[in-house]
């Protein structure tokens, strides 16, 4: 088994042992962050080309990437940014695999350091499909930062680059926002991107 096999959030909360709680309103105090000039830029130009490509990797690396590369740059030398990078950390469990991007808060940038703050899944259409994989991702982290004796809460983004769905991790409560974040949001996104760095 690996993240992927959590083809449902069902089957990940109840693998996972984990209480679901569900939130009109989780990140409605979180302030929105005014995007910089060089990121309006890079979305202008590559906005239109990922949806019209519409596969998962284009829009990984055309919305998705520049979107986390600005958070990276809000937070100079505090964020380690890991794209498709294993993260093997309980086998036993099913939580090894690759993860489609990692944020930590650690300047480190040669193998991913506690603590890992963020995890964001990528999709090409279908957000719900990636939420029992986002959420392995995110007890997988959760575990990491314990071994490392930094506990945190995680943070989790399930995103086309087009729709973003937050998600956050404390003990074993999962708590989803039921509000989906539009890129014409993009305020928003990068506020809600931002919280656990502000912290």
């Amino acid at each position: 088994m690996s993240y992927s096999d959590f083809k449902t959030l069902d089957k990940a909360i109840n693998d996972l042992n984990l209480i679901l709680e569900e939130s009109h309103s989780l990140f409605a105090q979180v302030p929105p962050i005014q995007p910089s000039q060089r990121l309006k830029e890079a979305l202008e130009e590559t906005l239109e080309l990922a949806t019209n490509i519409s596969t998962e990797k284009a829009r990984s690396e055309l919305i998705i990437t520049p979107i986390l590369l600005e958070i990276r740059r809000m937070f100079p030398g505090k964020i380690g940014y890991f794209s498709g990078n294993s993260f093997n950390v309980d086998e036993s469990r099913g939580l090894n695999g690759v993860c489609d991007f990692i944020l930590t808060a650690s300047d480190n940038q040669l193998l991913i350091t506690a603590p890992v703050m963020t995890v964001v899944e990528a999709k090409d259409n279908d957000i719900k499909v990636g939420l029992g994989q986002c959420v392995a991702e995110m007890v997988a982290a959760q575990i990491f930062n314990d071994r490392k004796g930094q506990s945190t809460t995680i943070y989790g983004a399930v995103s086309t680059g087009t729709l973003w769905k937050f998600l956050t991790l404390e003990a074993q409560i999962i708590r989803i926002d039921r509000t989906e974040y539009f890129i014409a949001q993009l305020e928003e996104i990068l506020g809600i991107l931002s919280e656990p760095f502000r912290k």
